[in-house]
């Protein structure tokens, strides 16, 4: 499993996976190794899921499963265009109301 650039919960994944899964967790860099003969790929990824929604860091990153890897990728933020603020200021009609 690759982390991207959630290594920071890296030990607390690690613990939840062990946890929940009964099953024999390392970590080393921003990969976390699962032993696991009857774990499903599927499988790990609806756990890491759950582990980012409890986490509550679904705003900040999404859970792929690629070629059998299960990836924690981070939303790219649109940039921010800065509003000139050039232009004709508001009108100072008064009103007769």
């Amino acid at each position: 499993m690759d982390l991207g650039e959630l290594e920071d919960e890296r030990e607390s994944l690690s613990t939840f996976l062990h946890l929940k899964l009964k099953v024999d967790v390392a970590s080393k860099g921003n990969k976390v190794l699962v032993d696991s003969e009857n774990l499903s790929s599927k499988e790990l990824k609806r756990m890491v899921n759950k582990f980012v929604y409890r986490q509550n860091l679904m705003n900040k990153y999404w859970v792929a499963l690629e070629d059998g890897v299960v990836k924690i990728n981070k939303f790219k933020r649109p940039k921010e265009h800065k509003k000139s603020k050039k232009g004709i200021p508001p009108s100072m009609i008064k009103h007769g109301w």
